[in-house]
């Protein structure tokens, strides 16, 4: 979708009063990265244009190597575009990094081996100076939020992968970022754990309403999770298509089998096949 078309469906949005009324919390207009490396440049993303708002859920999915990470990188100041402009919460990257104004959970859990669970999801609070009261009760309001009460006292090989996954998501949350920035979590879980994490984190984002932005290669999950799915071409990054979902916001697993969710995952296949035809 172009950028006057995202403008113009988010003008009509807002006038229906859903989520783009809101403020813009990602706007990424014409934005280019471009690696140097020793074989040449390398261009990773190129004229992106997108607006995040509010309480949004968007995934991003396309090809392995196409910048969906890239770009989650640039909203977290992890990468630096080369062109265009990319604000978060109305000012730059690295100012919203300042602000705390995102938790990042990575595609491993990340967990130190050596800390209890919850010792693992307090280190964000220690690092900023929370206080040690404060940082006992945040700690246990996620894991409450992400069902891990009553393992605090346990270390990460204690508790399965799915479990380690959601104690990293504790940890993101843990300092009440208004964003949450998801970098394929739960690619490396086989698709019965996936299935119920699925399950919790949009429970979770209905109860919390962060903005969150999630990187998947699985177009079932992409529909499942998403207000918005953007799609995109193989490398130099492009969105070649962005997907208002009209699904409920209350969905239960079985509503993969309607024929809304269907004709979505259809398009979001369309989309990606073009997308690959363009790069050619």
């Amino acid at each position: 979708m172009s950028a006057e078309g995202q403008r113009a469906a988010g003008q009509a949005a807002a006038g229906q009063g859903g989520p783009a009324a809101a403020a813009p919390v990602v706007e990424a207009q014409g934005v280019d990265l471009t690696f140097m490396t020793a074989d040449g440049p390398v261009q990773a993303l190129k004229a992106v244009d997108l607006t995040i708002r509010k309480g949004e859920f968007v995934s991003f999915i396309g090809p392995s190597g196409c910048g969906k990470t890239t770009f989650l990188r640039c909203v977290a100041a992890l990468e630096r575009p080369t062109g265009g402009t990319l604000t978060v919460n109305g000012m730059s990257p690295d100012a919203a990094r300042r602000a705390r104004a995102y938790g990042y959970v990575f595609q491993a859990a990340g967990l130190y081996p050596w800390r209890t669970i919850a010792g693992n999801v307090r280190l964000p609070l220690e690092i900023m100076g929370y206080p040690r009261a404060e940082q006992a009760a945040r700690v246990a309001r996620v894991l409450e939020l992400v069902e891990l009460a009553g393992f605090e006292r346990k270390f990460p090989w204690q508790l399965s992968g799915g479990m380690q996954q959601r104690a990293s998501i504790a940890r993101a949350l843990a300092f009440d970022a208004d964003i949450l920035l998801m970098d394929e979590p739960f690619g490396a879980l086989d698709e019965i754990v996936r299935d119920r994490l699925n399950e919790e984190l949009l429970r979770l984002w209905a109860r919390t309403g962060k903005t969150t932005l999630f990187v998947t290669h699985s177009i079932p999950e992409a529909v499942y999770l998403s207000t918005r799915i953007v799609v995109m071409s193989p490398r130099p990054g492009r969105i070649t298509d962005v997907i208002d979902s009209p699904l409920p916001r209350d969905r239960p697993l079985e509503i993969r089998d309607s024929r809304a969710f269907i004709e979505i995952a259809h398009r979001v296949r369309e989309g990606l096949r073009a997308g690959h035809g363009d790069a050619v």
